[in-house]
């Protein structure tokens, strides 16, 4: 059962404690740690972060460690010791690392030895996360010790970079209340003791959010893939081995994994996906594969703490072009409103506001951009409720479920219209031929900007002509792209989605670029 009214991660973790000491919180290769032994370690080590160094409630802490236990021990020992972690990427890049420390000004940086030179650059003293004490060692002494702080459910939890459209990177601030309403008695998804969770997502990816917390404070035992990216074939291997039960993915990832192994996935019971629009043909194959499996569209801005929609893909259920993002997580509210901020009638498309317990404090000292993204709503429907606004354009169907429509500010003109590539992308997705496609604009050799399709067709041959007139019944003239690149797989990023960067230059002298 849930506590009354918001509290703390920690205070739940050590809830979960108490009901199961000897169960397995984490698993890592064949090492095992109890939830007791998970707790004891992460004490020390937010003892050493209030005696050694001097850290004090509210401070930031950066956290820059491969996927291991000592990961997951120091995220634990951060917020026990009052403070907030900063997720940073081992291998994050240089100039995007120096924007993060200078704009969140952690006081500490828990690390890898061999990044340490890179955060003394940075004047910044570093600790190492000591190995897992001896089960039973210093009982007494840790016994004897004050009590750590107790956080609050408003406290910060982390700070999580994303783009700015500056290029500039900004930082949400994500408070215990947001992560505890993610994973406390969720609607979308069941989680219990007997599950073993996948920790799979990058730790500055909010992927990790839902995997992280949703089993240690459920129970569950988390599960540590390898350090590093894991392929496919591997992924499969992992899920088979450790009898994973629960699985997020995005969308990219996926649909590689279906591409590569589909029967891998037969063995869960639910795997999320989200993170971009999902390939209605992969799921049909899915579906095949593993008729048991639930498989539940996840959609959420890093705003409002990893989810803030979900759709619970029924066994029987049609599906026609693309797949809803459902329906509000518990006390989240979803609203869909004109440019005036005004709630728009169901089937009527507007910008996806989210309100609620999962929407976050803010960016990190950014008041004019929280100012302008984060709003209170003033008089009507909307009244006295703080929004975030997501900047997605959507659509409520008569049964309450929401579609997904595209991005409002990616769009583009082209010969003086306004383009959506997601409604592009998502007709492009009804054709049989269509496994994934991304559409964006690229300058021809003869200096125009024209309109490409990269598609990552379900057979060998993709009939260019046919997907050209599959797209008039379905899309206006200048909304048909001039060209189709054929692809074995969309490039994605360290987090798992489409990078849009990366899809390769179209040879616009090529006939097999038309036909």
């Amino acid at each position: 059962m849930s506590p009354t009214g918001p509290t703390s991660v920690t205070d739940l973790f050590r809830r979960q404690v108490v009901r199961t000491p000897d169960a397995v919180a984490l698993e890592a290769g064949s090492d095992r740690l109890t939830y007791a032994e998970l707790d004891a370690w992460s004490d020390e080590l937010a003892r050493l972060l209030l005696d050694r160094h001097g850290v004090v409630r509210g401070d930031r802490v950066a956290v820059c460690l491969d996927r291991s236990p000592r990961l997951i021990a120091a995220l634990l020992g951060v917020l026990k010791a009052g403070a907030a972690y900063l997720p940073i990427d081992v291998a994050e890049p240089e100039r995007r690392m120096s924007d993060m420390i200078a704009d969140a000004e952690p006081v500490l940086a828990v690390c890898e030895p061999g990044v340490v030179e890179r955060f003394a650059a940075h004047g910044l003293a570093t600790a190492h996360v000591a190995p897992q004490p001896a089960v039973g060692a210093d009982a007494a002494s840790a016994a004897a010790q004050p009590p750590l702080p107790l956080a609050a459910a408003d406290d910060i939890a982390y700070l999580m970079y994303t783009s700015g459209s500056t290029g500039r990177p900004k930082a949400v601030v994500v408070e215990h209340r947001n992560i505890t309403n993610l994973v406390t008695e969720p609607n979308y998804v069941e989680l219990a003791a007997r599950d073993r969770i996948l920790q799979l997502a990058p730790v500055a990816f909010d992927a990790a959010t839902f995997e992280i917390w949703g089993a240690l404070l459920n129970g569950a035992r988390l599960v540590l893939a390898p350090p590093g990216q894991v392929q496919s074939e591997e992924l499969g291997e992992l899920l088979r081995e450790k009898g994973i039960t629960v699985l997020w993915l995005t969308a990219a990832l996926f649909h590689r994994q279906i591409d590569a192994d589909p029967e891998a996935l037969a063995g869960l019971h639910t795997v999320l996906a989200g993170g971009d629009v999902l390939s209605v043909p992969h799921i049909r194959e899915l579906r095949e594969a593993a008729p048991g499996l639930q498989i539940v569209n996840g959609y959420g801005p890093t705003e409002t703490t990893t989810f803030a929609c979900c759709h619970r893909i029924a066994p029987d259920e049609e599906l026609n072009g693309t797949v809803p993002i459902g329906r509000q997580l518990q006390n989240v509210v979803v609203r869909i409103v004109d440019p005036d901020g005004k709630p728009v009638p169901d089937g009527t498309a507007g910008e996806l506001w989210i309100g609620g317990g999962g929407v976050s404090r803010g960016y990190w000292r950014r008041p004019e951009l929280t100012a302008e993204k984060f709003v209170t709503a003033v008089g009507g429907a909307l009244d006295g409720g703080r929004y975030y606004r997501s900047g997605d354009q959507a659509r409520r169907r008569p049964d309450g479920v929401v579609e997904f429509l595209g991005r409002l500010d990616d769009q583009f003109k082209l010969r003086g219209f306004r383009i959506e590539p997601g409604e592009i992308e998502n007709a492009l997705a009804e054709h049989p031929q269509v496994r994934t496609a991304a559409v964006g604009i690229r300058e021809s050799h003869l200096g125009d900007r024209r309109l490409v399709a990269w598609i990552v067709p379900n057979g060998e041959t993709l009939d260019k002509r046919a997907l050209r007139e599959h797209l008039r019944e379905r899309v206006p003239e200048h909304m048909i792209p001039a060209g189709f690149v054929s692809l074995t797989e969309l490039p994605i990023t360290a987090n798992g989605k489409t990078d849009r960067r990366a899809l390769p230059e179209p040879d616009w002298r090529s006939k097999a670029l038309y036909v």
